[in-house]
């Protein structure tokens, strides 16, 4: 049995920046009643858009 251990919170940056409306409407019409914050979302977002930036720069290298 694994043992448990307290998940710790990754360090984070306070930037500040700016969306287009219809994105910001978009992205809380996604959430609406989810137990997600507009936050979460970008942040999920992001990290798929760098991680599809990573695959088309290893298969670009092939």
């Amino acid at each position: 049995m694994a043992k448990f251990q307290i998940p710790s919170i990754p360090p984070t940056t306070n930037k500040t920046i700016r969306f287009p409306n219809d994105v910001v409407e978009g992205v809380e019409q996604a959430i609406q009643g989810k137990e997600c914050t507009f936050s979460a979302f970008v942040i999920a977002a992001v990290r798929m858009a760098l991680d599809s930036l990573d695959e088309t720069e290893t298969t670009e290298n092939v």
